[in-house]
């Protein structure tokens, strides 16, 4: 069997002709790089780990809450449609931009419901790995004993003096039985040899807490999801004396989730018997301001069931038939009979007004489409308590209905109403409209007290004011992922509390019997990322072993007479007494 033996010369001058070559390629810039070609399936590949990758995940819930700000500046379609309308038509030039945008319907836009797909998706992504690593990680032995333990960032020495009747084998259980009773799993290795070793781990809940923090959060992405898939929200102003039915119908404006059908509405109903309202009357700088709300009803949970006398306020809403009824607002009904020209009822009920202020000064919005020959309508305002200023300018100087007035204009002709096009019921287009009364008119403004009936110019009819009740709006809200997003919320909470304050930790203790029958002792702690405890935790078990052995300090010798612990020279655990530092170890 032969064997060939370059020459010194040969291999100088392959290396001279190699080197030639690479500086050529230098040179010319057209050294060859053989570029690996991913091809449809690696570009799959990386596509998906850029996508389940935390950074991306993370990224997306960032996105997702920049994305959800435009739902806070531009009024919302299907919270307010005609507040949509309207701002569309006062900004001609951007509104239609924003519409196709769907900025006016944020959360159900394509854009916003791709983010939170995806952040849905990168989340599932970044779990499923981590819980099979986790998994296994649960099943695998603690590390290797390192070969020199004095180099870890804890580590420490203890002699146990002969004796004492303690082998290193012995020694090295009483050590397993302190790690464990501190938490740690331990794996003893070598027990019966001269050196024998152990490792042990602890903090395997931190990362059973971030998974739970992160399944959580998709945890709340799919109530949330429920939520806006299956349930409704709608609001109905009730006035003293009126019925709500929870039907369609029985709704003012109501906003059902995308997979909603009407037939999952529970067939309660609520009635307002009265609305009470008590105000400061004692204090001098809070005079007249509102201090409690209570609305006193009587609900029925669905045809056969018994009514029930329940209250409603502010801050304690109602739950019944599945749904939470929130009070959201009050104000005044005043009762409007109004006749006609041919003198026939053409209305006659409660109107409610909206407040504008603290005394209730409230816009009044009339609308008689019934009314004959002429459809007739009024505009103006309440005052619960109606006094003159020194112009002659009525105004409200109280909250409570002390002397309760209308000041109305009236106007005949075409209300607008059977065109088919959506109107506000508490505005009125006089655009097409005729006036009958106002300040700047022969026939004057329209003052009513409470009883009173003024006769409209032109034989166009009456108005009378009959009395006054009291109306509240309720929101009423069924959202099936409530709760589940709550839960999960909470959840979530607990688990990133624990994968903040719970540490990751391994310990190694290796035990040896000296010439003269002494057992040595080494032990040294490693923190799998930040951990500002583990000098702490090194010196709690240092102690544990010392009162298990009897290791008492002597007068002027170091806590436990021998060795100490060392973090590299810092955060020692006790006095330096022949632990490693600096990489070196102790003789």
């Amino acid at each position: 069997m032969s064997e060939t033996v370059k020459k010194p010369d040969d291999t100088k001058a392959q290396a001279t002709k190699v080197q030639g070559k690479k500086s050529q390629g230098k040179k010319s810039g057209k050294e060859d790089i053989a570029v690996p070609v991913l091809g449809p399936i690696g570009m799959l590949r990386w596509a998906w780990t850029q996508l389940t990758s935390m950074r991306t995940a993370l990224l997306l819930l960032l996105l997702l809450a920049v994305a959800a700000v435009p739902g806070s500046l531009f009024p919302q379609r299907p919270a307010n449609p005609a507040v949509v309308t309207q701002y569309i038509k006062n900004n001609p030039v951007t509104g239609p931009w924003l519409d196709r945008f769907q900025l006016f319907d944020v959360y159900a836009s394509y854009w916003f419901s791709a983010i939170y797909l995806l952040l849905f998706i990168s989340l599932i992504g970044c779990i499923i790995p981590r819980v099979r690593a986790h998994y296994k990680a649960l099943r695998t032995a603690p590390p290797r004993t390192p070969r020199r333990i004095s180099r870890l960032p804890q580590y420490g020495t203890l002699v146990i003096p002969a004796g004492q009747g303690v082998s290193a084998s012995s020694a090295l259980e009483d050590a397993a039985a302190v790690l464990r009773k501190r938490r740690y799993r331990v794996e003893t290795r070598d027990a019966d040899g001269e050196r024998p070793h152990l490792g042990a781990e602890t903090g395997y809940l931190r990362e059973v807490g971030n998974l739970v923090f992160h399944t959580s959060l998709v945890g709340v992405l799919v109530s949330v999801a429920l939520g806006g898939l299956f349930g409704y929200s709608g609001q109905r102003t009730i006035v003293e004396g009126e019925t709500f039915v929870n039907t369609l119908v029985g709704y003012d404006q109501f906003t059902p989730g995308t997979n909603f059908q009407s037939a999952w509405l529970s067939p309660y109903s609520m009635r307002l018997d009265k609305f009470e309202v008590r105000y400061d009357r004692e204090s001098v700088k809070q005079f007249g301001q509102p201090i409690d709300f209570t609305a006193h009803v009587t609900t029925q949970d669905g045809p056969d069931a018994a009514p029930q006398q329940q209250t409603l306020k502010v801050n304690s809403p109602l739950e019944i038939g599945g749904t939470g009824v929130y009070l959201v607002g009050n104000g005044y009904a005043p009762v409007i009979t109004v006749r006609d020209g041919n003198g026939n009822v053409a209305l006659q009920g409660p109107v409610p007004s909206i407040p504008t202020d603290g005394v209730y000064t409230s816009t009044m919005v009339i609308k008689v489409p019934d009314a004959k020959p002429d459809q007739l309508g009024f505009v103006g305002f309440f005052l619960p308590s109606a006094q003159l200023n020194d112009q002659g300018v009525a105004y409200s100087a109280d909250p409570d209905p002390l002397k309760p007035q209308l000041n109305l204009n009236s106007y005949y002709g075409d209300l607008g109403l059977d065109s088919g096009a959506p109107q506000n019921v508490y505005s009125l287009d006089v655009k097409n409209l005729k006036q009958l009364n106002g300040r700047d008119l022969p026939a004057k403004g329209i003052v009513l007290d409470s009883g009173q009936t003024y006769k409209l110019p032109d034989g166009k009819g009456s108005i009378t004011f009959d009395g006054l009740k009291r109306f509240i709006a309720v929101d009423v809200r069924h959202n099936p992922g409530q709760v589940p997003a709550l839960v999960f919320a909470l959840v979530a909470v607990g688990g990133l509390v624990i994968s903040l304050y719970v540490g990751r930790r391994r310990a190694w203790v290796r035990t040896g019997t000296a010439d003269d029958g002494r057992v040595m002792v080494e032990y040294g702690l490693l923190a799998r990322g930040e951990d500002h405890g583990l000098a702490k935790e090194t010196a709690k078990i240092r102690q544990a072993l010392q009162d298990g052995w009897g290791l008492n300090a002597g007068p002027g010798e170091p806590p436990g007479g021998f060795g100490s612990t060392a973090d590299n020279g810092k955060n020692a655990a006790g006095p330096d007494t022949g632990a490693a530092r600096n990489g070196k170890e102790s003789s």
